[in-house]
Formats: structure tokens, C-alpha cells, sequence
């Protein structure tokens, strides 16, 4: 399949030509949530530039297999196997089943992903729903002699590892540096060096999820999942492995570690992974008291917020930035953006009005061409977006006889935009118009046409600027018949 798409790959640092391993076919692992609070903004970024790129492979030809996974086990508090376990601790405080936790927060997972109008993954595995898979792929990974047991535990054997393969290939950091800024945790003596991480934990006595194995009843460590899983629905080596930057350094290294000690091979082709978000230039944290959820963006029930912000804006915002860079949030970025998707959707709700003419100024055809390079330049949506406003005003100036466009450009423009507005960028329209709503228009513009033969001029301003006051927009085009936009 030809395809001119080329992708930043993490693990080599520069941009690659995209040829799938397998084309058409396309293998995509993207880390899901942990699912033991409500899904923060970073996490959100994520799924929603994931979600375009998903989008834009799909609309491109390839027949992509998305598979999503929801962590609900073995995740520890810290990254290197200290401190509780999420869920566990998570249910004492709501005095709940750990599992009531799991169930509670990925309805609220669903829910987000739904009002972001995310497309859903084609495979949505769960690391409890994997806990054999998880425990084979272990038992291999001793057999092949990178792994050890101690008393119940389970650890990769990193120093092991590094004399075959190259255990930072995917930060490029340095071996040393690493062991120099590993500080040494009590009680984990029984590890045999400093960087080895666990596969399989020892269940304590009052630890609720656990499962039987072969070195005794534990649970799985939280890098195991995802190798078990993309390797279970995608292979031993797929296509695109995605996910938030902060897991570059540790879980996706480890997962590339326990792959190759596995299976003898990199798990993916290429690497890819989103920025983070900051908050009028600061790192967002809960101890700063600059972090927010996404539900407080749309109920502007937060005292960093101005007001409200709908789904639909958030989105176009979040996608105003590329995916690999910083994504700084202020109510001055998210006013733009609330204003920058109304004016596309706007444009978008005039292309059914467009009367076509005997000639044409405009060249849907070249618009398209440039749609179509920035996407495939690393999936580069900012790009995207400022060529479709370039849309939106020619559209604008067609409406208002500026510009003239045969019927054939009126149908290339009606491709172009819901092609990347609607299918590749994925927003939609928030406030229906429904056919009694338009009656109701037709009415209240009757009556200010009306106003305005008798010259009752106060009158007919009257119901300009109420509307207009409501987000309602009136505009008299040449022709003097009077049109409505959502503003």
C-alpha cells in the first residue's frame, strides 16, 4: 500500500516512512488508563491524539487492529515495586472491593472518552482478564535465563539483559547514570542489582487481589500486562506502540525488555508518545494546586477557570497543539480555541447553503492536497486545522459572493471538510439544530423582517442583539434574505 505518512519514532529519534509490518494490516498498542481514579487531563491529551491518529490511519486505507488496555492490577505507588497497591489502598479509603474501584472509574473512563468523541479501541483488554498470559510469558522469560525467583518474587535481571541487548535504546540515556540516580529501598535486598524490576509480586497476607502461580500466590508487576497483552492481540512484533512521554523511562523500557528477553525481538516497530500539559506555564500537579479534571473544564466549577468549556472545545484545543509538543492550558488559549471551532463548525454549517455558479475562484483540489501532507508529516493537526480555516473562509466568501464555485468545487469542498473536520479530526456538532428549532428561527426572523418594512428599526435591533447575546448570529446577504450561525 503507497502511502507518503512518515511517523517520529521514539526509539530511533527521527522521523521514519511509515510501512507497516504486515500492510494494509496495522497492529496499534496504546497504554490505557489506571483505573483507580477519574482519568486526569494528561491522560486525556493522550487518548485523544491517539484517537486522531487511529482516526487517520483508518481514513488513509489501513485495516488497524486498536488495542487499549485497562490497568487494574499491579500497579504499585512507585515505579520501582515500593509502596501500596493503588487499588487496594484506593478501596480502603471508599471502603469498597477493589474491583468496585476498577468498575467505578472505568465507567468514568467510557463516559470522558465518549464526550471527547474518542472512537473506541477494536480490543480493550484488562490485566486481571490476563493474569495466565501474564504468568506464561514470565515462566518464559526465567527459562531463557533473564529472570529469578527470591522467596515468592519474581525479578528481570537487568545487568543480565544489558549483555545481549541495549536496555536504554528507547531514552538513550546511560547505564551508569541510571544506577547512580536509583536510590536503594529497604527491604529489597533480595534484588540483585539496583535496576532489576518485578515480574511477579508476593501477595502479604492482607493484600485482596491475588492469584495462585507458580512461585507462590501474588500478583503480576505492573510492566508484565502490556507485554502480555500486545503480544497476545498483535504478535511478537506489531506496528505502533504509543503512550504518554513519562512512560518513556520506565514502563516502556521495561516493556521493550521483557519482549526482546521473551521473544528474542523488538515488540514494536515504532514508538510514539504525547507531551505533557502545563497550566499558565507550570507543570500541572495536585500539590500546586493548578490541577484540574476534565469534568471541571466543562462545568467551569474551578477557581483557575473563567468559566465553562464545552467537550467539543477542549478537543479542537487539545489538537490546536501537535502531539509532541508541551500543551499549556490558560482561559486565553481555551477562549481562542472555543472561538476557532465555532467559526469552523460554523463554515461547516453554510456548505448546504452554497449556491454553485457557472465558474469557480476557488481550488478545493490543491486545499485537500495540503490537508492531506500535513497529516501525513508526523500526523502534524495544527497544520491541518490552519488549512482548514483557509476552508472556512473560502467558504465564507462563496456564502457572501466574494468568491464564485461551480457545483463540482462545492462538492470537493463538502468532501474536504467532513473528511479531516468530521472523520480524521473527529469533532462533531454540539448543539443539534433540530427541525423545530429552525421553524422557531424562521419565525423570530420573520418577524424582524417584518420590523424592518414598517421601519420599526428599534425593534428589529432588539432581536438582533438578543440573538446575538444568545450565540446566535443574523447576517442579510446580498440578496437581502437574512441567515443564521451559531457564534
Amino acid at each position: 500500500m503507497d502511502s507518503n505518512l512518515v511517523i517520529y519514532n521514539t526509539l530511533t529519534r527521527i522521523k521514519e516512512k511509515f510501512e507497516p509490518v504486515n500492510p494494509p494490516f496495522v497492529g496499534l498498542y496504546v497504554c490505557g488508563p489506571t483505573v483507580y481514579s477519574d482519568v486526569h487531563l494528561g491522560n486525556c491529551r493522550t487518548f485523544v491524539s491517539f484517537d486522531l491518529i487511529y482516526r487517520y490511519l483508518l481514513h488513509s486505507g489501513y485495516k488497524v487492529r486498536y488495542v487499549r488496555n485497562i490497568t487494574d492490577a499491579g500497579h504499585l505507588e512507585g515505579d520501582m515495586d515500593e509502596g501500596d497497591d493503588k487499588f487496594a489502598k484506593k478501596a480502603k479509603l471508599e471502603q469498597l472491593e477493589p474491583m468496585e474501584i476498577v468498575q467505578k472509574y472505568t465507567i468514568g473512563f467510557h463516559d470522558m472518552m465518549r464526550l471527547f468523541n474518542a472512537l473506541p479501541p477494536d480490543i480493550e483488554p484488562t490485566a486481571t482478564g490476563h493474569i495466565i498470559e501474564q504468568i506464561e510469558m514470565v515462566k518464559q522469560i526465567i527459562s531463557n535465563g533473564y529472570a529469578y525467583e527470591v522467596s515468592g518474587n519474581v525479578y528481570f535481571d537487568v545487568e543480565k539483559y544489558c549483555q545481549e541487548y541495549n536496555y536504554t535504546i528507547l531514552t538513550n540515556r546511560q547505564l551508569d547514570d541510571l544506577l547512580e540516580n536509583t536510590r536503594e529501598l529497604g527491604g529489597q535486598n533480595e534484588k540483585r542489582g539496583r535496576l532489576d524490576f518485578a515480574l511477579w509480586i508476593r501477595a502479604k497476607p492482607e493484600h485482596i487481589m491475588r492469584w495462585p502461580s507458580p512461585w507462590g500466590v501474588g500478583f503480576p508487576g505492573w510492566h508484565i500486562e502490556c507485554s502480555a497483552m500486545s503480544n497476545k492481540y498483535l504478535g511478537d512484533s506489531f506496528d505502533i506502540h504509543g503512550g504518554g512521554m513519562d512512560l518513556a523511562a520506565t514502563h516502556h523500557t521495561n516493556e521493550i525488555a521483557q519482549s526482546q528477553a521473551c521473544n528474542h525481538v523488538q515488540p514494536a516497530k515504532y514508538w510514539m508518545h504525547t507531551n505533557m500539559l502545563t497550566v499558565n506555564g507550570a507543570r500541572m500537579s495536585k500539590s500546586k494546586g493548578n490541577g484540574f479534571l476534565p469534568g471541571e473544564l466543562f462545568s467551569g466549577k474551578h477557581e483557575l477557570l473563567s468559566r465553562s468549556f464545552s467537550p467539543m472545545s477542549v478537543r479542537f484545543f487539545m489538537l490546536q497543539a501537535h502531539y509532541r509538543s508541551t500543551l499549556d492550558f490558560s482561559n486565553e488559549a481555551l477562549e481562542a480555541s472555543d472561538k476557532g471551532f465555532k467559526r469552523l463548525m460554523n463554515a461547516f454549517g453554510l456548505l448546504d447553503k452554497l449556491s454553485p455558479s457557472s465558474n469557480s475562484t476557488i481550488d478545493p483540489g490543491s486545499l485537500s492536497k495540503r490537508c492531506y501532507a500535513a497529516m501525513d508529516d508526523d500526523f502534524n493537526s495544527p497544520v491541518l486545522i490552519a488549512e482548514l480555516f483557509e476552508a472556512a473562509h473560502l467558504i465564507n466568501s462563496v456564502n457572501d459572493g466574494k468568491e464564485s464555485a461551480t457545483l463540482s468545487d462545492i462538492e470537493g469542498l463538502k468532501k474536504l471538510m467532513n473528511d479531516f473536520v468530521i472523520e480524521v479530526l473527529g469533532f462533531k456538532e454540539e448543539n443539534y439544530q433540530t427541525d423545530d428549532f429552525s421553524k422557531i428561527m424562521d419565525l423570530i426572523i420573520g418577524l424582524r423582517s417584518e420590523a424592518k418594512t414598517n421601519k420599526d428599526y428599534n425593534t428589529s435591533d432588539k432581536i438582533r442583539i438578543g440573538l446575538n447575546s444568545l450565540g446566535i448570529q443574523l447576517k442579510d446577504n446580498k440578496d437581502n434574505v437574512t441567515i443564521w450561525n451559531k457564534v
